[in-house]
């Protein structure tokens, strides 16, 4: 509860946000007091970015009609409309993406666009551009914000190479040189660092606040949050759930208060349930399994997966999740034991998973999952036709496109998925993203798998094509005993269709939880608390 004649360094609020008729704010507060280390929480999605892209006055926001509410620093109401407005308020940025100058030394990445300078006889003709920089002068800011968190390293050494817990702080130092700074954001600074990083930066961000500096701590960490914040706000489906002081609350409130909603699964998937899942049959082993996909490392996952269920991943972004099936698909470099009914897979060959039936449908369909310049019939079924010899015809010794069977086949694809089109010619890339999701799936359908992985089958589509491709997959799972792993940030999504899921967490295997366990116990698994040992569900 806030109190009355409270003193805020900043107050947002009822801001609303809309991009094409989509509201993703819906009347959010925050209130920050100054010195106060304040946790700003939320699944992904949940509004957080758009949130700050507005105090950042980003030219996102102002560039799609501006926003809903008011914003008070120091009491009095600002129009924050340009990231220089957000500068001179006093309200800086360390951001999860570095945003260094390699080749600048740590003074000259510190004092970027704020150099110090001393006159001479030709800047007094020509201007100020002339001027001889005062490098003295700007080491000893460098050095003064380096002390302030304690950073041990000399001024002068180039950034290139260092290790990345020092640029974190190098960004933090160059916020800090930053005259009149009031606020200071933190957008996932531990995302990327070592445990003992993690804990200097905690302790850093301590030393700040101290000084009368109010910090926004945006993390997914709940450890983090109960070891070094004040308040928190926590937002969920663009709207403001609640503002809690940390010594009021704890790790289980918090974790439900970030998922908690009413579960409406989006499908039925109890029906017709004729499946003989065993503990036995098992459709995909791993072992140790390591995979190195930037920003989805998997850092050593042992996981059985039964042949004939739906089984979901679920867990926040960067965590890991996505790199599991691009990592069988020997799209990244992968390493332990992975078994596919029983055979081991070649990790080290591109391919190997195909030849094991094995499908996926990739998260990033424009990188990995279209040929966007081609038409649907040709993205539906290229894959089949290179692996699996289908859609071509032998007349003697030679083997000819049977194209009469590849229309029939695309055309069946489109009805079925009900994929909106001009007809199966038009080009993948000119279709909506909804509709090249579906295209992607139909494409792994076509080969036939009896193990399908999906990343993110619904990312960017409206709510009736999320329900039928879900309620496909459960069909295809049903109907077919296909083995499907979805992974998703969508945990409505995967709790609507899975029999069990694994929530990744860091890299790790969090734990497995049943589709109807607790709001509690996801986000405390999301999170990665610790919840005395892995369910077997």
């Amino acid at each position: 509860m806030e109190k009355k004649n409270e003193t805020y360094v900043l107050k947002m609020d009822n801001i609303a946000k809309e991009y094409s008729g989509n509201r993703v704010l819906k009347g959010v507060n925050l209130h920050i007091r100054p010195g106060e280390i304040h946790a700003l929480m939320g699944e992904n999605g949940a509004g957080k970015s758009t949130l700050m892209n507005i105090l950042f006055g980003m030219p996102v926001i102002h560039n799609t009609g501006g926003y809903e509410g008011t914003i008070e620093v120091d009491g009095k109401q600002v129009q924050i409309d340009t990231p220089l407005k957000a500068m001179e308020l006093g309200i800086g940025m360390v951001h999860q993406e570095f945003m260094l100058i390699p080749g600048f030394s740590v003074t000259e990445n510190i004092k970027v666009g704020r150099e110090l300078s001393n006159p001479n006889l030709v800047s007094r003709l020509f201007g100020r551009s002339m001027e001889n920089l005062d490098v003295e002068a700007m080491e000893r800011d460098a050095r003064k914000a380096l002390n302030t968190i304690g950073l041990k390293i000399e001024e002068y050494v180039k950034v290139a190479g260092l290790p990345v817990g020092y640029m974190q702080f190098i960004e933090i130092a160059r916020e800090l040189d930053k005259t009149g700074i009031r606020i200071l954001v933190f957008d996932e600074p531990t995302a990327v660092l070592t445990e003992s990083e993690a804990e200097r930066l905690l302790e850093a961000m301590r030393v700040i606040s101290a000084q009368g500096i109010a910090i926004i701590f945006i993390t997914h960490r709940l450890d983090e949050v109960m070891a070094v914040a004040d308040g928190m706000t926590i937002l969920r489906d663009g709207e403001f759930v609640a503002r809690k002081e940390i010594k009021d609350t704890n790790v289980a409130e918090i974790a439900e208060l970030m998922i908690g909603r009413k579960v409406e699964k989006l499908v039925d998937n109890t029906a017709e349930d004729n499946r003989n899942i065993s503990d036995q049959d098992i459709a995909v082993s791993l072992r140790d399994y390591r995979v190195e996909m930037p920003g989805e490392m998997v850092k050593g996952i042992d996981l059985d997966i039964r042949k004939g269920e739906i089984f979901g991943i679920g867990g926040l972004a960067g965590q890991g999740k996505l790199g599991i099936p691009n990592g069988i698909m020997g799209l990244y470099k992968a390493e332990g034991e992975v078994k596919i009914n029983g055979k081991v897979l070649n990790l080290e060959k591109l391919g190997d998973a195909l030849d094991h039936k094995v499908a996926f449908v990739s998260e990033d369909r424009k990188g990995v999952g279209l040929l966007l310049d081609e038409s649907i019939e040709q993205n539906i079924i290229f894959s089949a036709m290179q692996t699996n010899n289908r859609f071509l015809k032998k007349v003697a010794w030679m083997q000819l496109y049977d194209a009469a069977a590849a229309k029939a086949h695309a055309e069946e694809m489109v009805k079925t998925l009900d994929i909106r089109c001009t007809g199966i010619r038009q080009a993948a890339g000119s279709l909506s993203g909804g509709n090249q999701q579906k295209v992607c799936l139909a494409r792994a359908l076509t080969l036939e798998p009896d193990i399908l992985f999906v990343s993110e089958p619904t990312r960017g589509i409206d709510i009736g094509a999320k329900k039928l491709v879900l309620e496909y997959l459960t069909k295809l799972n049903r109907e077919q005993g296909m083995t499907v792993i979805v992974v998703s940030s969508e945990l409505v999504e995967l709790r609507s269709i899975s029999d069990r899921i694994a929530i990744i967490s860091d890299g790790k295997l969090s734990c497995i939880l049943n589709p109807d366990d607790s709001d509690a116990d996801f986000g405390l698994a999301m999170s990665g608390a610790k919840m005395g040992g892995k369910k077997d569900a």
